[in-house]
């Protein structure tokens, strides 16, 4: 490999991690959020699914642009790929979850919930690369 794609493919594996910290911090603060204002049953699921959705969205919009170089795309082909990119979290989704509610069995700290979310999904996040970039990206080489 030359030393020109050794740089590009640091500077690409720079910017996925810096993504996945800042999807990790926003899913984590919206379940801390959703804790916080939900009083009904059930307020760790609704927390994660919150986290879900706010992580998921802030993680294509980055990845679609700065990872794998979609700059402009018409809003039918973005979106069967956001389908493609939210089908290809289904999988690490559900890894993140287990590992999330593993900890939450260790005890009542709202910390342990949220170690056991930053835990599965740098565990996630890292496989979901790899999938994104052989079925939602395929076509596009970063």
């Amino acid at each position: 490999m030359s030393t020109a794609r050794s740089f590009a493919a640091i500077a690409v594996a720079t910017r996925y991690a810096a993504f996945a910290v800042l999807a990790t911090v926003v899913n984590v603060a919206t379940q801390l959020v959703a804790i916080a204002l939900y009083e009904g049953g059930n307020e760790l699921y609704v927390a994660m699914a919150g986290g879900t959705a706010t992580g998921l969205v802030t993680k294509y919009l980055l990845d679609r642009r700065w990872i794998f170089g979609v700059r402009k795309e018409p809003l039918p082909g973005n979106a069967v790929r956001f389908a493609a990119y939210s089908t290809t979290g289904v999988l690490t989704t559900l890894l993140f979850w287990a590992v999330e509610l593993g900890f939450a069995q260790l005890g009542d700290s709202v910390w342990l919930p949220i170690t056991g979310a930053c835990l599965g999904l740098s565990i996630g996040y890292t496989a979901k690369y790899h999938l994104d970039k052989r079925f939602v990206f395929a076509r596009i080489r970063p």
